[in-house]
Order: C-alpha cells, then structure tokens, then sequence
C-alpha cells in the first residue's frame, strides 16, 4: 500500500473536509454579471468539493465550515445533506440580521468563453467560517473517538483569517497523532492574501502533510518554489521542469509520500489542454494521468479539486499510484463538463474514462 490509511472498520468517516463553503451566483451560460437579469444559485468551495465528490462516489464523509442560521446557510447544509455529506461538526453561528458578526460567503462567477477568461468577484467579508476558532468544534471527539481515515484540507481556509490558520496548524496536528492521512491543496488565492504571507503561514504546516497538491502557480506563490520555463501565460507547461521542481519539495519535506500537480494548457476559456502527474515518494517515480488535449469546457472552476478527489478515492480503495492519478485526472476533467464547482460524475462514468473509454453515445 503506498498510503499508511486506517481501516475503515476502525473509523466512522473515510473523509472529512475543512475548509469555507459558499454561495455560487453565476449568469446563465457564458453570461456576464453586469447584463444579467437572472442568476444560478450554486453552491461549492475547494475543500467542501471533495467531500462533496467523495460522498456521491459511494465513501462516507464530512465537512468542517462556518455556517450561519439563516436561509443562505440552509442552501449550503441541503445541499451536503442531498448527498450524504456529515455537517454535524460544522459550528453553526447565530445571524444578527445584518452579517456583521458572521455571514455565508457569496461569490459570483462568471463562465468565460473563448479568449475571455472565467472571472470570479468574491463577497466574503466576514463569513461564518473565517470566524472560526479552535475551540468551536470538539476535535478531539471527531478524531479520536469517530475516527477519519483522511483529512483534506488547504490554502483557501488558511488564508481566511488569523484564527482559520490557528485552526489548521491545531488540527494538522491532531490529525498526524492520530494517523489520519493528510491531504493539503495549496490552492493561492491572491484576492486573499500575498505570496509572502503563504510561504510563512504554509511552510511550517507542511511538515504535518502526507499528500500535497498544486498546480504551476500555487508551488510558486506558496511554497517558493520557481519552476524554470514556465510563462506567464501558462501557454506550455515543460513537464521535465515541473518534476525537477516536485523533488526539490520532496527532499525538503520527507514526511510528503504524495505531491500531485494538475497541468493545463490554456488555449482559450472554452478549451484547455489537461493531465496531471503523481509522485510517490515510497519509489521516487512519477505517475502521468491520461491527456486530455483540446478538452472542451463547460465550467473550469472545481477541476483541481476533481483531481483531489479522484486520486484520494484510488488510494482509500487501496489503488496503485497509477490508477490513483488515472482516476484524478479523468474526474478532474469530467467535472470541468458541467455547471458549477461540485461534481455531478458517477463512478461509473469515472471508471469508463480513466481507462481510456470514449465519449459515443451510450444507448
């Protein structure tokens, strides 16, 4: 087994996600916000997604967030609850009318097309789950006694606040003591905070992560790392480079048994070149998921967290590494096939692509 995972006899989720989940308000189509007289309510944030992915794939999970006793909190807990996503952890927070002391994020998202890229406009001031504190969830109960095979975590809730990085380093460590595979999306937001800030907040968790997640832009703006050849523009992404750069952090940090790296070649909004590479510390090699070249885009928001998902699912079912970075990069690029952030793949339809099944009508 390349991942040292509790039995899931012995634990009462195979996965729990932390992290914000919000309010998605999208134009219909490739619309713009400005001209819209109608929007879709979406819901979806990058840790919620996996436990989302994960639950509709058949494994019992949870999710850890803010939420609020108002109607937009009750979008967010239908929504979990719809697919058999745990909330009983998530501290609920009493609504004061206004959301001065805590409210659901909102973001709006309009779907590019073309050479107009996807643009994201948040309003998440002072949401519910950036008011988080350590002491507002029973951790050791969850992790002690209910007991969680994996955790999945990353960069968007740490960068939330003060308190939400105070939060992550307590339960990155309770996890480690309690054997809980640790999964770390470094996910840079720069709406959110600098790069200066990532690195200093992020290198020290980094010690208590088991698998690391990242895409050209997060390694850098996070960790530090510069990978040579790589644009500005992202137009071509020299694979050889992007390995170099993986085990320089894996030397730094031999506690990782697991960096993933998602990469895309943007050719427009609407099409994108996509695939995904594995690196498994236990026999230092790399693993490279199927390409998918000129893949058509519905809505690109949510495939890094397709391809968390997809290779934490392989590894909780006691797949190999290549299976694991088969199955995320096909769910990755299959949740990038439909509206919103949050997956809507059977396994079915999962396993049929990653083993390289075609997309004829099936009748």
């Amino acid at each position: 087994m390349t991942l040292p995972i509790r039995p899931a006899s012995e634990c009462r989720f195979d996965l729990v996600s932390l992290g914000e989940c919000m309010v998605r308000l999208s134009p219909p189509g490739h619309g713009r916000i400005e001209f819209a007289d109608s929007l879709e309510v979406w819901v979806g944030g990058g840790e919620y997604n996996v436990a989302y992915a994960l639950s509709r794939l058949g494994l019992r999970t949870g999710w850890v967030g803010g939420l609020v006793d108002n109607p937009l909190g009750k979008i967010v807990q239908r929504h979990a609850r719809s697919m058999g996503v745990d909330c009983g952890y998530a501290p609920v927070m009493k609504y004061d009318g206004v959301g001065r002391e805590a409210r659901m994020g909102l973001n709006f998202t309009e779907v590019g097309s073309g050479p107009r890229a996807s643009v994201t406009l948040y309003d998440r001031g002072h949401s519910a789950t950036s008011k988080m504190k350590v002491e507002d969830v029973d951790w050791e109960q969850l992790f002690r006694k209910d007991g969680v095979r994996w955790l999945h975590t990353g960069g968007i809730f740490t960068c939330l606040s003060e308190s939400t990085r105070e939060v992550a380093a307590h339960v990155l460590k309770l996890a480690k003591e309690t054997g809980t595979i640790v999964s770390y999306d470094l996910n840079f937001r720069s709406k959110l905070w600098s790069s200066e800030e990532a690195i200093a907040t992020t290198r020290p968790l980094a010690h208590y992560i088991d698998c690391l997640i990242g895409n050209e832009e997060d390694f850098q703006a996070v960790l530090g790392y510069e990978i040579e050849g790589v644009d500005h523009n992202l137009s071509a992404l020299p694979i050889e480079s992007y390995k170099a750069m993986v085990r320089r952090v894996a030397a730094d940090y031999d506690n990782l048994k697991i960096i993933g790296t998602t990469l895309r070649e943007v050719v427009s909004a609407t099409v994108n070149n996509w695939s995904a590479i594995l690196y498994n510390a236990a026999d230092g090699a790399f693993y490279k998921g199927p390409d998918f070249d000129g893949m058509e885009i519905e809505d690109r928001v949510g495939g890094g967290d397709g391809f968390a998902s997809g290779f934490a699912f392989a590894f909780l079912n006691g797949a190999d590494p290549q299976e694991a970075v088969n199955l995320g990069t096909a769910h990755g690029a299959l949740l990038q096939t439909t509206r919103g952030d949050t997956s809507q793949i059977t396994l079915t339809e999962l396993q049929h692509v990653a083993k390289g099944g075609s997309a004829r009508i099936n009748r």
